[in-house]
C-alpha cells in the first residue's frame, strides 16, 4: 500500500460537479491506498461534518490538510470570479505549504481544478506525479453559438478559446508540467493534443455516478418524459433541446402529444430567456422547468424519465454517467464531450453539420425513440450496461490503482 499525497483545489461531499468528482476520486484513491488530501479551507466545514456522519467508512484512510492564500493575496475573489487566477496563485504556492507540513507519501496527485490548461507546480515535490483527469470544453462551432445566442456570447467563447491557447503556447510552466508528470490521465482526446510523450497517457473520463437502487431503474413511465439537466448557460445546448422538441412534438397527434413532455433540470443566467421562448412556441403544458431540486427528488426525475437529451458542447457532463446509471438511453452530439462517452449500444448522437439541420436530426431521432419501443429497451439496457462497465466510480478507482501499481518509486 502506497501513500498519495492529492491536492483537490475542489472537493465537497455534499455537492455535484468539480466538487463531488473531487470528492468521489479521493474516495476511490483511499479504497486502495492512503490518501493525505490538501484542499481549500471553505472545504473543511462540509467535509469534517460528512466524515462526523459517516464515520466507519473509508475514511480512516483519508488525511485533510487544509491551505489558503493569506487574505493579501485573495480578498479580490469573489466566488466564481477571479477563481482560475486564484487557482494558478494556490497551485503555486502549494509546494512549499506540503513542504512544511512534514508529512510522508509515495506519489503526489494533482486531482482538479480538471483544465489541461493551467499547470500544476507539485513536480517541485520531486516525487512521482499524476495529474488528472483534465481536460478542456472544446471549441463549439461558430453556428451554435452565434445563431441562438448573438454576437456578444460569440466573441465571448472565442476571447476565452484564445485565452486557453495562450495558455498552450506560451506559459512555460503548463510546458514543464506536461514534461515533468510520469502520468497524465486524460479525460477526452482533445486533452491528448498537447503531450508529446503519449506513453505518460492514461485515458479515463473525469466523471461517473454511484449505482442506482434497483427499484428505481426501468421503472413503468407514466409519459415519455425527455429530461436535460444542467446549467442554463451556453455551453449547455438548451437553445437545441428546446427547438428539437418543438419540432418533434409538433409532428404528434393531439392524443400522443398528451403522452409527451419535456423536463428542464437547471438554474442560470438563461433561465428568463428560455421561459419566454417555451411561451412564443406555446409548449407551456408540454414543458415542465424545475429550478432546483435536492438530490433524492433528483432520483425520482431520472426515475420517471424515458430519454436523456444533452446536447451540450462541453468536454464532460457528470449528468451522463447519472443518467445511464438509470438505464436511460443518451441523446448528445457527436463530439468530444458527451459524445465520446455515448456510442450506438447506449443512446443516439448527431454530427456537427448546420444549426437547423442539428435540430432536425434531432427531432427525428426523438421521433425514432418514442415509436419504436424494441428500439429504446435494447438502447435502454445498453445504457445500463455502459454504466456498469465505464462509469461506476468503482472503476475509476481500479484505474487510479492501476497507474499507481505502474509507477516505480
Amino acid at each position: 500500500m502506497k501513500t498519495i499525497l492529492a491536492t483537490a483545489y475542489a472537493v465537497n461531499p455534499y455537492k455535484g460537479s468539480e466538487d463531488g468528482t473531487g470528492w468521489n476520486l479521493v474516495g476511490e484513491i483511499a479504497r486502495y491506498n492512503k490518501a493525505i488530501v490538501v484542499t481549500r479551507e471553505n472545504n473543511r466545514e462540509s467535509i469534517e461534518k460528512f466524515l462526523n456522519a459517516y464515520p466507519d467508512t473509508f475514511h480512516n484512510q483519508i488525511q485533510f490538510l487544509y491551505f489558503d492564500l493569506p487574505y493579501w493575496m485573495r480578498f479580490w475573489k469573489k466566488g466564481d470570479r477571479g477563481a482560475m487566477l486564484y487557482f494558478y496563485l494556490w497551485q503555486l504556492f502549494m509546494p512549499r505549504f506540503i513542504k512544511k507540513s512534514n508529512v510522508s507519501y509515495d506519489i503526489v496527485h494533482n486531482v482538479n481544478f480538471h483544465n489541461d490548461w493551467t499547470p500544476t507546480f507539485l513536480w517541485l515535490l520531486k516525487k512521482p506525479l499524476v495529474w488528472g483527469p483534465i481536460g478542456h470544453h472544446p471549441k463549439a462551432p461558430a453556428e451554435y453559438v452565434y445563431k441562438p445566442y448573438g454576437q456578444l456570447e460569440y466573441i465571448k467563447s472565442r476571447v476565452l478559446w484564445f485565452v486557453k491557447n495562450m495558455f498552450w503556447s506560451l506559459d512555460p510552466f503548463l510546458k514543464l508540467a506536461f514534461k515533468k508528470a510520469d502520468k497524465i490521465i486524460c479525460m477526452n482526446t482533445g486533452a491528448e493534443a498537447n503531450i508529446l510523450q503519449k506513453s505518460k497517457i492514461v485515458k479515463m473520463p473525469a466523471v461517473s455516478a454511484d449505482p442506482v437502487d434497483s427499484g428505481l431503474i426501468f421503472q413503468t413511465k407514466k409519459m415519455f418524459t425527455i429530461l436535460s439537466v444542467g446549467r442554463l448557460v451556453t455551453l449547455k445546448g438548451f437553445d437545441v433541446t428546446l427547438k428539437a422538441f418543438y419540432k418533434f412534438y409538433m409532428s404528434l397527434s393531439s392524443e400522443k402529444k398528451k403522452n409527451v413532455r419535456l423536463h428542464l433540470v437547471g438554474k442560470g443566467p438563461l433561465l428568463k430567456s428560455i421561459k419566454e421562448q417555451i411561451k412564443e412556441l406555446a409548449l407551456e403544458d408540454a414543458v415542465l422547468i424545475t429550478e432546483w431540486v435536492e438530490k433524492e427528488k433528483m432520483k425520482e426525475i431520472y426515475a420517471e424519465a424515458s430519454v436523456f437529451f444533452f446536447p451540450s458542447h462541453e468536454g464532460a457532463g457528470m449528468v451522463v454517467p447519472e443518467a445511464l446509471s438509470y438505464g436511460l438511453p443518451v441523446l448528445c452530439f457527436d463530439n468530444e464531450g458527451p459524445g465520446e462517452f455515448i456510442d450506438a449500444s447506449c443512446g443516439l448522437k448527431v454530427l456537427y453539420s448546420t444549426y437547423e439541420k442539428s435540430i432536425e436530426q434531432f427531432s427525428f431521432r426523438l421521433d425514432h425513440l418514442y415509436h419504436d419501443q424494441h428500439f429504446y429497451e435494447k438502447l435502454s439496457l445498453g445504457a445500463l450496461q455502459k454504466f456498469k462497465s465505464k462509469f461506476d466510480w468503482k472503476v475509476k478507482g481500479e484505474i487510479l490503482k492501476d497507474v499507481y501499481d505502474s509507477i516505480k518509486n
